[in-house]
Order: structure tokens, then sequence, then C-alpha cells
């Protein structure tokens, strides 16, 4: 697992040697609307571990089904926000790669509309200069009280280290007697509609739909290139291994973000 602290990066020498394939250059090359739908890969790629490959250390003896639930909330906040608060400090020690520039200097060319819906719950689009439409999962940086609602303007405290227990902060509402917890979608709860929809619609609206790095097992965000699809959208996968995404893909070209992206959008001039 790479860390952290020293995010890979990808040389200018392995841009150049990537090959793009002709078929996905011609579609980006006449695609004026374009809807990019990201996942997990793109920010391992920054050395931020997965969801699973978090599972280190103190906290290898749980299954993160166990932590990302409002049952696991419930049962020991503290806990929970503990498990949080280390991966937010993994985030924050995370740099943007050279995938997430490339999308956001492609939401910068003159005549093209690029939509970028997240299943990542970090924020390292935005801070590689790109616009977000949809997180779909949620922000991991999105706070809100567990009983009103009410964004939160509180933080995660920085760890070196992982522990067991933090106690999460209190909501800042006057009366309110919650508790402070993640913004991200746990297992059992709904995806915010707003951005789901937002996420569909731009991707059956777009003329080309690029998947990169997502497995496509999370449902139901791993529907929305099948819903591309069906409207007659051209879908490119981008990713290093088959997924349950390739089949629906009308092309596939094995690489990383870190390397298709730049390699992409220098070919378009």
């Amino acid at each position: 697992m790479p860390s952290p602290e020293s995010p890979r990066s990808v040389q200018p020498e392995e841009v150049t040697a990537v090959e793009v394939p002709p078929a996905v250059l011609e579609l980006a090359r006449s695609a004026r609307r374009v809807c990019v739908l990201t996942g997990a890969g793109m920010s391992a790629e920054s050395g931020i571990p997965t969801f699973r490959d978090v599972q280190v250390g103190l906290w290898e003896r749980f299954d993160p089904m166990e932590l990302a639930s409002p049952e696991a909330w419930r049962h020991d906040p503290a806990q929970v926000w503990a498990w949080y608060s280390w991966r937010a400090s993994l985030v924050r020690a995370a740099q943007p790669n050279a995938g997430h520039e490339a999308l956001a200097a492609w939401q910068q060319r003159a005549g093209v509309d690029l939509q970028v819906a997240t299943q990542n719950v970090d924020d390292l689009h935005e801070r590689g200069g790109a616009e977000v439409l949809a997180h779909i999962h949620g922000s991991l940086f999105a706070l809100r009280c567990d009983t009103c609602d009410r964004p939160s303007h509180t933080a995660y405290g920085d760890l070196a280290e992982p522990v067991a227990e933090v106690d999460p902060p209190a909501c800042e509402r006057e009366g309110c007697e919650g508790q402070v917890r993640p913004g991200v979608v746990w297992f059992g709860e709904a995806l915010p509609q707003e951005e789901f929809f937002a996420a569909v619609e731009a991707a059956q609206e777009a003329d080309l739909v690029l998947v990169v790095g997502t497995s496509g097992l999370v449902h139901p965000a791993a529907t929305i290139p099948h819903l591309a699809g069906a409207r007659g959208v051209p879908v490119v996968e981008i990713n290093p291994r088959e997924t349950e995404v390739s089949e629906a893909a009308d092309h596939v070209w094995r690489a990383t973000a870190a390397q298709a992206l730049p390699a992409l959008l220098a070919q378009l001039g």
C-alpha cells in the first residue's frame, strides 16, 4: 500500500509512453459534453487506501461494514469517529495526482462542459482544481449533526497515529443534544437524491462518459454507466483491471487515471 505521505506521482515520460486508443481520442475530441464518474482507484494513486485497505494496524480486526453503518454509530460513536478521524488524516496527507489535475485542466478547455461525479468521499478533485457536480456517496468533510442534520463547522482532529476512541463533537445548535457525524453515506442509508440524480442526468445528456477507477460493484452508483449507455451515450472505462463496468463499456482502456487522463489531455492539444 502506498504511503499517504509519499504519494506516487506519474512522471512526464510515463505520460508520453501511454498510448491513447484512437477510438477514445476521437470520441474525446468530438465531445462537447463529458461526464466523468470516478472511483476509489483514482484516489488510491494519491496514496489514499481504498475503503477496505484502510483496515491496518489498530483497525485490521474490524470489518469496514461494521464501522460504516448507523448501527455502529449508535453502538459506539467514539469508535466510529476515531476511525473516520484517521481516514481524514490520511486524506489530508495525500495530494491530488496527475489524473485529478488533468480533469481540472480539461474543464477549462473552451467549448467543453465537463462534469465530474465521484464516488470518492475525499476532496482531491477540488484540491486538484476541478469543480465537482456530485459527491454520490457524500463527503468525508461535510460534517453534520446526527440528530437535527444541521451542517457543522467543526473538524476532525489531527491524528498522527490511529487511536481506538475519540469523542465526536457536540452539535453547535443551541438546545440540540446531537453529535457531529461524518458526512458520508453509510451502509443502509440512502444516497443523497439531488447528487445522484444530477450525476445520472449529466451522464445521460453527455456526448461521452468516462468511468475511471471504479469497480462497478457499489449500487446504485454502478447503474450510471448503464443508464447512459441505454441512451446511446458512448461509455469508456479507464481502469488497469477488468471490472463490472467492463462489459457495459463501449471501449476499455487498461491504464490508471494518473497515466491515461494526462495522456488524453495532451493528445487533445
